[in-house]
C-alpha cells in the first residue's frame, strides 16, 4: 500500500491536509471525495508516516502476545461463566461481551474480545474458535463445534470446561508433589555452600598457624571452596547459558524437541510420570471426544495434539494412521508402542463387542489410577536417593569439620 497526502480547502479559504492510504493516486482522490472535507487542491505521494509505523508496532506487540498458550486456570473460569450464560438463554453476542467485561486475565480477555467481534461480524461460533486454535488447544474448536451442529451449546461448552480442567488438575498434582523434593535439594545445596564457604575456611587459617596438614575430607572440601570462589561467576553463566541454549533450541528446533522428548522418557521416575501423564491425557480427551460424537479419526487427530511430547504424538498418529488405512484400532493401540498389553486387549475386547466407548471409559480410569498413584507417592520413590545424597553430603561435612578439631588437638599437644 502507498500513501498520498492531500491538500484541501475548507470554508473561508483556510486549507488543511489528510493523509490516506491506497493502492494508487485514483483510488485515494476516491476515497477523499467520499469523504465531505472540502475541495482538494493537491496529492502527493509520501513516506509512510510515523504514525502510522506506531499503530503497526502497537498492532504487531498485540498480536504477538496472543501467540502464546493460554493459561488453563482463566480460560476454564470464563468457559463456566458463559456456559451459565447460554444455559439462561442470554444472546450469544451479550454473553461473550459480558466474558469481556468480567474476565480480568488479559489474554483471555483479548481473545474472547476478538471472538465477539468475529461473531458480531457475521462469522460462526466455531469458526471464531478456528481462528485461535493454538492459544486455546484444538479440543476447544472440536467440542464448541459439536455443540453448534447438536444445538447443545451450553452443555458442549461445559464439557469443554470439564475436559480442560481435569488436565489443569493433573498438572498442579504434580507439581505440587514436586514441590517437596525440590524443597529438601534446595536446603542441601544452601547449607553445602554455606559450610564451605563460611566455616571450613577458618580451620585452614588455624591449621595453617599450627603448621599443620589438612586432612584429606577437608582438603576436598576446600578444593570445592576453591574451585567455586575461583569459578563460580564462569559456572553460573555456564549453567545460564545453557539452559537459555536448551529453551531456544527446544521452542525453535523441532528434531532438537523431538530427541530430547524422545530421550527424556528414559529418565528414571520423571520418563515414566510423563508417559503416564501424556498418554493419560490422550486417552482422556480421545474418550470424552468419542462420547459425544467426534469421528473417530477426528478425534485421534486431536487428542494427539494435545500431547506436548512430539515423540509420543508421532506414535500416537500411528493410530490415526491405522484407521485411515482401514484397519482396526487395536492395531493402532499395538503399532503405537505406547501401550500395555491389558490395554490392548480391553480395546479390542470393546471392538468386537461393539461396547468400545466403555472399554476407553475403562482404559482412560486405568491409567488415570496408574498416574495418581505415582504421582501421590512420588515422595516415596524419591527417598531413597535423597536419602542417599543427604548421607554423602552429612558425611562428607563431619569428616571434613570433625577430624580438623582432633588434628588440631593432636596438633597442640
Amino acid at each position: 500500500m502507498k500513501y498520498f497526502e492531500i491538500v484541501y480547502t475548507l470554508g473561508g479559504g483556510k486549507q488543511n491536509s489528510i493523509v490516506l492510504e491506497s493502492s494508487h493516486k485514483l483510488e485515494a482522490v476516491k476515497k477523499f471525495q467520499e469523504k465531505p472535507l472540502g475541495a482538494l487542491l493537491s496529492i502527493d505521494e509520501i513516506n509512510e508516516p510515523f504514525s502510522k509505523k506506531i499503530e503497526k508496532l502497537k498492532a504487531s506487540f498485540a498480536s504477538s502476545s496472543l501467540k502464546r498458550k493460554i493459561p488453563l486456570e482463566p480460560y476454564i473460569a470464563s468457559l463456566r461463566q458463559l456456559s451459565v450464560m447460554l444455559d439462561a438463554g442470554i444472546p450469544i453476542n451479550h454473553c461473550f461481551t459480558e466474558i469481556v467485561s468480567m474476565t480480568t486475565h488479559k489474554q483471555t480477555k483479548e481473545i474472547f474480545q476478538q471472538i465477539a467481534l468475529k461473531i458480531e461480524s457475521g462469522s460462526g461460533i466455531t469458526e471464531s474458535f478456528e481462528d485461535f486454535s493454538y492459544e486455546l488447544g484444538n479440543v476447544s474448536p472440536a467440542i464448541i463445534s459439536l455443540g453448534e451442529q447438536t444445538g447443545q451449546l451450553s452443555e458442549a461448552v461445559e464439557k469443554l470446561a470439564n475436559i480442560l480442567d481435569e488436565i489443569h488438575e493433573n498438572r498442579k498434582k504434580l507439581k505440587k508433589a514436586m514441590r517437596y523434593p525440590l524443597i529438601v535439594i534446595t536446603i542441601m545445596i544452601a547449607a553445602f555452600v554455606a559450610v564451605i564457604k563460611m566455616i571450613v575456611p577458618q580451620f585452614k587459617q588455624m591449621f595453617e598457624e599450627y603448621d599443620s596438614q589438612l586432612p584429606y575430607p577437608t582438603q576436598v572440601l576446600l578444593s570445592i571452596e576453591s574451585f567455586v570462589k575461583e569459578y563460580g561467576l564462569v559456572i553460573v553463566i555456564a549453567i545460564a547459558s545453557m539452559i537459555f541454549i536448551h529453551k531456544t533450541l527446544y521452542n525453535k528446533n523441532k528434531k532438537y524437541k523431538y530427541t530430547i522428548d524422545k530421550y527424556s522418557l528414559k529418565l528414571y521416575l520423571f520418563g515414566r510420570i510423563t508417559h503416564l501423564s501424556m498418554t493419560g491425557r490422550f486417552l482422556f480427551v480421545f474418550d470424552k471426544l468419542t462420547n459425544s460424537g467426534v469421528p473417530i479419526i477426528k478425534a485421534l487427530d486431536i487428542s494427539k495434539n494435545i500431547v506436548e511430547n512430539d515423540y509420543m504424538r508421532e506414535r500416537f498418529g500411528v493410530m490415526q494412521e491405522a484407521i485411515e488405512e482401514g484397519r482396526s484400532l487395536t492395531d493402532g493401540f499395538t503399532e503405537s508402542g505406547q501401550f500395555e498389553n491389558i490395554t490392548i486387549q480391553m480395546i479390542k475386547a470393546g471392538e468386537s463387542s461393539g461396547s468400545l466407548n466403555k472399554m476407553l471409559e475403562k482404559v482412560n480410569k486405568y491409567y488415570s489410577s496408574k498416574y495418581n498413584d505415582l504421582v501421590d507417592n512420588i515422595s516415596t520413590y524419591i527417598e531413597p536417593i535423597m536419602i542417599a545424597l543427604i548421607a554423602a553430603f552429612l558425611t562428607l561435612l563431619a569428616l571434613g569439620i570433625f577430624l580438623p578439631m582432633w588434628s588440631m588437638a593432636d596438633a597442640i599437644e
